[in-house]
């Protein structure tokens, strides 16, 4: 087995890759050819343990995870491998002494454009988890090319710019073409009976071949290497050469283009018939190449499929791959030839699907025309499975209503998020109360038909990225206060920290690491931005996929009361305050573009009004991806988690800011709601009306109107937004959509909001209580672990061992 365990042969590891792969000497490298090059190396060590995991895996007949994901965010891979691989420091000085600064290095590597936000950064962690618990598992998503989009802001607006993040990242990636598998789309169905068995052929079908392309993820402290496949698009169709001699280029390559934009971007827009279309064709691309890849390699080892469901589970990721079903369905009647009640039990038992949100749009439901035209056979097996649970649903409850609210297939559309329930083995909610909400409302019948399904598995962060790593500084206090590094492995050994709650020296110490995290948060900002923000400032951030749920408008109407306050006593005292918001809006979300473009408008207000230097400063992050969040999370000391009660499935942002020490701003919302039980009412700031005051509150007729009208310094917020800032744009739109439906009640939380910000910089002005507060929230942050969700799930769902 590969072993570079020395910084001599780090180097000379690294030298052999630039001569091998680059043609250069250590002189003549880039960074990213450094970057690169390293990235061999230790892939090289991966390489020879994921050869070993797979062989003990095949030995032993265990059971193996297959975890799909529309989205695996996984930012930078060179020092998080380095890390679990145990050669950290040895990587670093051995960059150092080929002459190249260690940090430039690791900064030249882009973020793996894999990925949006909070879905598929549990992913992320969930990979690492697997590794290192040593459970066989694989990620399956779609190679990217371009991902989601990198961010620019110009005059305020998000501007959408391809990532190219492969020209470097490609480095990770290990193609396979000897794996590929040939996905269909289209076509039309043949039926023939033979040896008394139905056969259904798919013919005139367009072919595109999947390729895939594994990233290697190492687990920690163990030799343990699964992967995550992603599948790449390419034309089966050869290029036409005869158009090409006549110039005819486009037509030439027309296939090759319509195949390859399959993997081109991530969550194309789906607000036109095209858009539908290419999403749908990426679900069932990954889908499809990954069930066949899984059954193929399931009879090389067993020779048979009537087990596959003992050595098999699928874990589908929201809805997305919920195509999975029918898919495996397909092949087990259709290629290995077994009848449906056959294939219907092993399916059945093989695939449990996770719900991350109540939100319509993830609940995703398809035009029956398009999946008729595009997946024929698919269509059929989910018209038979619709059928068989509606026959079940009527005889359970002989309701008509419910029928029809449960059904898979109904009134021209497919409900993807019924027929997982319908069929998989386990359906779970990623926090308490989400599950809750599963159970009670948004899956009520269903639940009431099959309580056994429902579980809940609240979500949990890579801690040992999202604090040891990215937190040097407090890493060390905690090894040194714990005894060892031994919360690593065991982050519940976390809890040892609270011996030291009223230890002023501790709380003294972990408020000199706050403050270097925040210069060097500053520092980062200002080399990429030009915003200058003052250490001593609170830092009070909020950093998430923007979305209205999330309500950082909500944010934003504080502020502006901030501000009008300043404007009516320009003398009051006011610790400095700087908000810092991180978020990218789809490219049509029209709502959430005009919130970042107000935003910004407001901090060009507030950042040159002279009333407000050294009290008030408000900055929008451009391109908030993790590697910023790495720098951002460390030097956070307010965390926002404001969203509307009910609406937010878990979150994970909010884990991480605990687990760095940060304070939350909450409603009793997702994992809000665990975070509370762990911390009381005094380490923390809630707000807001609870989820079950929500749903009464708009039962009674929730009026906006009423609420403005009532509240004088309310009505002022929202009539800036009226009239605008300096820069001359009026929000007179965003005002009108919360007056006249205010649809996530921003309005009724706004004093309960306003509130719990005074308590918490009155609290801030107190530091040894703030510091108290922040010990106890990173003591009692460990239940928060991937690893934890990830055992759990092993142990509740997939039933497999883990370390």
């Amino acid at each position: 087995m590969t072993s570079i365990n020395t910084v001599e042969k780090m180097k000379k590891a690294v030298r052999d890759k630039l001569k091998l792969n680059f043609g250069c000497t250590v002189d003549e490298a880039t960074e990213g050819q450094m970057m690169r090059a390293s990235a061999l190396a230790l892939r090289e060590i991966m390489a020879d343990r994921e050869i070993s995991t797979k062989r003990n895996t095949r030995e032993k007949h265990l059971r193996q995870v297959h975890y799909l994901s529309m989205e695996f965010l996984m930012g930078r891979s060179l020092m998080k491998n380095a890390y679990n691989l145990g050669v950290g420091d040895i990587l670093t000085k051995a960059l150092d002494e080929l002459g190249f600064h260690a940090a430039d290095v690791f900064e030249a590597e882009p973020d793996a454009a894999l990925g949006n936000g909070g879905l598929g950064r549990l992913a992320a962690c969930y990979l690492d988890s697997l590794s290192t618990l040593e459970i066989p598992a694989t990620g399956y998503s779609i190679c990217y090319e371009l991902g989601i989009f990198r961010q620019r802001i110009v005059d305020g607006q998000q501007v959408e710019l391809p990532d190219d993040w492969k020209e470097l990242g490609s480095a990770w990636l290990l193609p396979k073409p000897q794996e590929s598998e040939k996905v269909h789309f289209g076509g039309t169905l043949r039926r023939f009976w033979d040896n008394d068995r139905l056969h259904v052929v798919l013919e005139g079908a367009t072919e595109v071949m999947a390729v895939p392309c594994d990233m290697e993820i190492a687990g920690y402290k163990t030799n343990h290497v699964n992967c995550l496949r992603l599948w790449d698009a390419k034309s089966t169709t050869p290029l036409d050469m005869s158009l090409f001699s006549q110039g005819e280029y486009l037509r030439a390559t027309e296939q090759h283009a319509m195949a390859e934009t399959i993997a081109k971007v991530l969550y194309p827009e789906d607000n036109h018939i095209e858009g539908k279309s290419l999403r749908l064709k990426q679900q069932y691309f990954f889908v499809s190449a990954t069930v066949q890849s899984v059954v193929r390699k399931h009879i090389e080892v067993y020779g048979t499929v009537m087990d596959f469901h003992k050595k098999n589970v699928f874990q589908i990721n929201d809805t997305h791959p919920a195509l999975v079903i029918p898919e495996l369905m397909r092949i087990l009647m259709d290629d290995a030839g077994l009848n449906w009640d056959e294939a219907w039990e092993i399916t059945r038992q093989s695939v449990a699907y996770t719900n991350h949100t109540v939100l319509s749009e993830a609940l995703e439901r398809w035009p029956q025309e398009l999946i008729q035209s595009l997946l024929p056979r698919i269509w059929e097996i989910i018209v038979e499975i619709a059928r068989r649970y509606q026959d079940q649903v009527d005889e359970f409850y002989h309701d008509p209503a419910k029928t029809a609210e449960m059904a898979i297939v109904w009134d021209g559309q497919v409900r993807m998020a019924n027929l997982c329930v319908a069929v998989c083995m386990a359906v779970n909610g990623v926090s308490a109360l989400h599950s809750d909400i599963l159970r009670h409302d948004l899956f009520k019948d269903a639940y009431g038909m099959t309580p056994e399904k429902f579980q809940n598995v609240t979500n949990g962060i890579d801690h040992r990225r999202w604090l040891s790593e990215i937190n040097p500084g407090l890493n060390h206090l905690i090894i040194e206060l714990t005894g060892g590094d031994g919360y690593l492995m065991h982050p519940l050994e976390l809890k040892k920290l609270e011996q030291f709650a009223d230890d002023h020296n501790v709380l003294d110490r972990l408020s000199v690491i706050k403050l270097e995290n925040k210069e060097r948060l500053a520092k980062h900002i200002k080399r990429a931005s030009g915003v200058v923000l003052d250490p001593n400032a609170i830092f009070d951030v909020q950093s998430k996929r923007l979305h209205e749920y999330k309500r950082q408008l909500l944010n934003v109407l504080h502020i502006i009361a901030l501000y009008h306050a300043l404007q009516d006593d320009p003398g009051m005292e006011m610790r400095p305050h700087a908000f810092l918001f991180g978020a990218k809006a789809a490219p049509g979300y029209a709502v959430a573009k005009r919130i970042i473009r107000l935003i910004n408008s407001l901090a060009d207000q507030v950042n040159h009004d002279p009333i407000c230097k050294d009290k008030l400063q408000v900055a929008f992050l451009e391109n908030y991806r993790v590697s910023m969040a790495e720098v951002l999370m460390p030097a956070s000391e307010v965390s926002q988690q404001i969203s509307l009660a009910g609406k937010e499935a878990s979150g994970t942002g909010n884990m991480k800011f605990m687990m760095n020490g940060a304070l939350t701003i909450g409603t009793l919302d997702g994992a809000n709601v665990e975070m509370h039980e762990v911390l009381g009412d005094e380490n923390m700031f809630l707000f807001g009306l609870h989820a079950d005051e929500v749903v009464r509150r708009k039962a009674e007729g929730y009026m906006p109107q009423m609420v403005y009208a009532h509240d004088e310094k309310l009505r002022r917020v929202v009539d800036q937004l009226k009239f605008g800032f300096r820069d001359g744009v009026s929000y007179d739109d965003l005002a009108q959509r919360l007056l006249m439906s205010d649809e996530y009640m921003l309005l009724e939380d706004f004093a309960s909001y306003c509130d719990a910000e005074q308590r918490m910089a009155e609290a801030y002005a107190d530091r040894d209580r703030w510091n108290r507060m922040s010990l106890l929230n990173i003591a009692r942050s460990g239940i928060f672990a991937a690893d934890r969700a990830v055992a759990e799930y092993a142990d509740n769902i997939w039933h497999v061992d883990h370390r």
